[in-house]
This record gives structure tokens, sequence and C-alpha cells, in this order.
């Protein structure tokens, strides 16, 4: 029993370390924006302060949908963008809630910093959901360090961390679901899984690696048994997890009273980036890819794959299901930033070469790569800045 009590209390300190090295690495991204220097290591920086933070995309687009709700006549010449009020339903409505939410709840705040808040706090609560599935797994003696490398790595997770995004918010859904659903919690699995899809488009994709999930243990006995008794024996108790789906189905009735039109996510415009055929990121003349600099690409695809191939191997049905229909439907993205793209895929890599990244040698490569890191992050932050002609309908 005390053993038991020990265990819970070390539990909750490793949260609040997860929690403050969370709090750290994103303020110390904020730091030179903060600061409003002119240039660090080398690299010229707009002195705007944190409105370059929250100005980054699209996180402004995301206080439009919480301020508006999606009602057409509170979008249109409302706001300092020149986009239509439908394009705004490819913002799945979750987030935005969360933002109107705080704002409320902290109106001292406004819209900008309610965001920033929901993002930040949702980034904490996906390293901490990750340090759980990691011991739910059975990766106990690296648990603490790979959530700890979670907080920083890859660099265009700190980004994501330290702006107005979903993504962290998309993780943390995800990997609750995940860990619910391999305790066979089925009803939790199944509310996580729906605020994942609530959150951003691709949550789907979670209901469909379930499926796989749960057939493919009895796949082989279809060959044996005829179909009839080969259904009576797949594991119904799952059927919670249908919530998913009337989820996604939701969502577009919502959009059919707000805009008239219960396909509005498919007519918002150039928000869609699935081509036919595969690995269209790297044709410039698609419109969100528009360069031929992208062979790091390949190199994501590489990672990508062979996670998928690792998790496979380690009979891990649960995450290489969903694993491999994220992957899949990653290669028909068409989209220079396919590492956003691939961010839900993160974790699971980290389960799958968990043994390569607990090596000694890695944690040596970590410290020279922290210099890279925090150089793109700023980089990358101070560039991906979206015009703003008038603040005040966003505050």
């Amino acid at each position: 029993m005390v053993g038991k009590y020990t265990l819970r209390l070390l539990r909750y300190k490793y949260f609040l370390v997860l929690a403050a090295a969370s709090i750290l690495t994103t303020v110390a991204v904020w730091l030179p924006f903060l600061l409003r220097l002119d240039s660090f290591w080398g690299i010229s920086l707009p002195k705007d302060g944190m409105a370059t933070i929250v100005a980054n995309y699209d996180g402004l687009f995301y206080i439009v949908a919480a301020k508006s709700w999606y009602d057409p006549a509170a979008i249109t010449g409302q706001y300092p963008f020149q986009l239509e009020p439908i394009y705004y339903s490819a913002h799945y409505p979750l987030y935005p809630l969360l933002i109107r939410g705080v704002a409320t709840v902290f109106p001292f705040l406004g819209y900008p910093y309610a965001m920033i808040i929901t993002t930040l706090v949702s980034g904490i609560l996906a390293v901490i959901m990750f340090y759980l599935l990691l011991l739910e797994l059975g990766l106990k003696k690296q648990a603490l360090w790979l959530a700890l490398l979670f907080t920083f790595f890859p660099a265009r997770w700190l980004v994501v961390r330290s702006i107005g995004s979903p993504e962290p918010l998309f993780i943390f859904t995800i990997l609750a679901s995940i860990y619910f659903f391999l305790k066979e919690k089925w009803w939790y699995a199944a509310f996580f899984g729906a605020l994942a899809q609530l959150t951003k488009p691709p949550g789907i994709l979670l209901f469909i690696g379930y499926i796989i999930a749960l057939i493919a243990p009895y796949w082989q006995k279809l060959a044996h048994t005829d179909a009839q008794d080969w259904l009576r024996k797949l594991p119904w108790k799952a059927w919670p997890l249908l919530l998913i789906p009337l989820t996604l189905l939701s969502i577009y009735a919502f959009y059919g009273l707000r805009y008239g039109d219960f396909f509005a996510y498919f007519n918002s415009g150039d928000n869609i980036h699935l081509t036919f055929p595969p690995f269209q990121a790297f044709n410039p003349g698609q419109a969100w890819v528009g360069t031929f600099w992208l062979e790091e690409i390949v190199w994501l695809y590489l990672f990508g794959a062979l996670g998928v191939l690792y998790l496979i191997k380690q009979k891990n049905v649960v995450l290489a299901s969903f694993a491999s229909v994220f992957f899949i439907t990653l290669m028909f993205v068409s989209h220079r930033d396919i590492s956003r793209y691939s961010l839900p895929l993160v974790p699971l890599l980290y389960i799958a070469f968990s043994k390569v990244l607990d090596f000694k040698e890695f944690k040596w490569v970590v410290l020279v790569l922290l210099i890279p890191i925090y150089l793109f992050s700023i980089v990358f932050i101070a560039n991906n800045v979206t015009p703003v002609g008038d603040w005040k309908p966003l505050l």
C-alpha cells in the first residue's frame, strides 16, 4: 500500500516537472520577442513584442471563429482579412470554443492572450498525457526522459506550442483517447476521440485506426470460420467509438445551420490538401508548395515509415494501426509544411524508437541540437506572421 502511494506521489511530482519544462521551453522561445531584441545570433527580429507570437498563422483565424462563432453576418466586413466567411469552417470548433471560454472567464486577457493560454495549457496536457501513455506501455525507465524530450523536439512541435495553434490540443486528445483505448475504457476513448475530431479534420483517422486495431486480431480466423461466427466474436463492446464519426457529422450539421451548407468545410476554399497521386508535396506547382527546396520531407517520410514498421514489429496493434493510417494519408498531403501535418505521429515514433532515443549517444546529440532547434523556432515565428491592419476587432 505504501509503495502504491509513493508511486502516485512520484507521478504527481513528475507532472509538475513536465509542466514546468513545458512552460520554460515556451517562455524561452518567447523571450527574444518579449525583450523586443533587434536581433539574436545575428538573425534580425521584428520588434512587435508578443504581437508577433499572437499573429502567427493561423491563430488569428481561430480568434475570428471564436468571436463570431461562425456567423457569416458577424464575420463579413468586421475583420482585417480578405476571406469569405465560409473559409473559417476549415477551423474546427473546439479550439475556438476554448479560446472563447477563457476570454469570457478572464476578460482582462482579451482573445489574443486567451488563445495563447489555451495553447500553453494544451501543450502541458499533451506532454503529461504522453508520459502516462508511456507508463501504460511499460516504458517506465524511459518515460520521464522521453516526455521531457517531447517538450522541445522536434522544433516544429516547439513552435506550435508557443503560438496560437490547435495542434497541442489535437495531440493531447489523440493521446488521451489511445491511452483509454488500451485500457479498454471505451467511453473515455470515445469521448477524447470525439474531442480530437472537434479539434481538427484528421480526427476521423483515429476512428479508422481503431476499426483496424479491433478487427486485426481476428482477421486470420476468418479463413477458418464463417463470416457470421467471425462477426459475433468481434469486440462489439467498443461501440461507443461511433461517437467519433457522429461528432464529425454534428460539425457538418452545425455548419449547415451557420452557413446553409452541410458541406461547408469542403467548400471553404483551398483548405483541403489531399491530392492524387501521392507525394505532391514535391510538386512546386501545387498552391501550398511553391518551392523545390523540400528535401527534408524525404527524411520525414523515412522516419515515419520506419516508425510504422517498428510499431508493427513490436506488435503494438493499436499504435501501429493509427500510425499506418495517418502515415498513408500523409503521403497524399500536398503542402510544404509536412512537418506540422506529421506532428500527431511524433509521440508514436518516440515509442517506436524508444530504445534508440534512450541511448547515451543520442542524449549528447540532443545537447547540440538545442541550438538549431531554438534558432529554427524563433526564425520561424519571426517570419510566419499574419499581416494585421487593425487589431481592435481581434481583441
